[in-house]
């Protein structure tokens, strides 16, 4: 998946074999198997922290939605790496399942960022940011974001004339090689101000609240653990999920500037397997968001047995009432 159209054929320039096939594929189904088996385990306690106005639980679930959304996707991607990179599903879906990777990717890029920020903003200045964190200033600024990421991607995709990504000579998706000068501009700008700028917030956030937390008599030695587990998580899910992705796309973007349109499907050949590999990598941050933020909280840990224990007793009740109708049924019949 290449946000890049030309004329040129596909088979002239990269070609595919079953092997990267078969690889994405196996990625793409852990993805989907893990991303929505912890998503759903994990929506219940994050929907507890909202009705016990925390703020931190209307991004978590403003992320989990995003994830939900592209991991429904996931199991074409599943059929078309398996289907030997051949779309068969249409253009609208194939248009529908690239606007919902790239729209995740980077709303959980930025959604990451701000709760680092927030985060930040909330052990640094405690008594100043207090006045704006609240529930109305969170919803907003993830409607915000979900709406400046959403709107940029279908300007981008209008105005390269993206109306059709399903290379029609090898019913490719979002597969077209190699790019053009518009798209490897357009690239080298969505690494600088998706990957890099975030990353340098990020880093700069997690880098004060340490210190911060370490000075503060009022923290106990396991709140200080969780801040710094919390702050590795971060940087983690950037160098691994996300870094990778967004290097050999900024690579492949400067090749093209410096050999050229005719040179650049050697290096597009020989870079094929790592970047599809490093996208797929991409995707497990669905995997990797629920777990880090719900589990590193121990307010959310207890929501969570909290909820398992409310449905568990909510059966209870319901079996004790079936039991006791059946009892009362048959001692009226008797």
């Amino acid at each position: 998946m290449t946000m890049n159209a030309t004329s040129n054929s596909n088979n002239s320039c990269v070609i595919m074999n079953s092997l990267s096939g078969h690889l994405l594929m196996s990625m793409y189904i852990v993805a989907f198997i893990l991303g929505l088996l912890f998503n759903l385990v994990t929506i219940g306690p994050i929907i507890q922290q909202i009705y016990r106005k925390n703020v931190l639980g209307i991004y978590l679930f403003s992320l989990s939605i995003s994830d939900l959304l592209y991991i429904l996707t996931m199991p074409l991607w599943i059929y078309y790496f398996n289907n030997n990179h051949r779309w068969t599903f249409g253009q609208e879906l194939c248009s529908l399942a690239g606007f919902f990777y790239y729209s995740n990717l980077y709303i959980s890029i930025f959604l990451l960022c701000w709760i680092s920020i927030d985060r930040c903003l909330a052990i640094t200045f405690p008594l100043r940011v207090q006045a704006f964190r609240r529930q109305r200033y969170a919803w907003i600024i993830c409607g915000l974001v979900y709406i400046f990421v959403m709107t940029l991607h279908s300007l981008v995709l209008y105005l390269d004339k993206l109306s059709d990504p399903l290379d029609d000579s090898e019913q490719r998706c979002y597969e077209t090689f190699p790019m053009t000068e518009r798209i490897a501009m357009f690239n080298l700008i969505r690494v600088g101000i998706g990957f890099f700028l975030p990353l340098i917030v990020i880093t700069v956030c997690y880098c004060l609240i340490p210190t911060k937390v370490q000075q503060s008599r009022g923290v106990d030695d396991q709140g200080k653990r969780k801040v710094k587990l919390l702050s590795m998580g971060v940087i983690g899910i950037f160098s691994f999920c996300f870094a990778p992705y967004h290097i050999l796309l900024m690579v492949r973007s400067i090749a093209f500037f410096t050999v050229g349109d005719k040179q650049s499907c050697i290096i597009e050949q020989k870079m094929y397997i790592p970047f599809t590999c490093s996208l797929a990598l991409s995707s497990l941050n669905s995997v990797v968001d629920p777990v880090l933020y719900v589990l590193a909280s121990n307010g959310v840990r207890e929501d969570m047995k909290f909820f398992c224990w409310k449905n568990k007793t909510r059966n209870a009740t319901r079996s004790q009432l079936v039991d006791s109708k059946r009892t009362t049924r048959m001692t009226n019949c008797c």
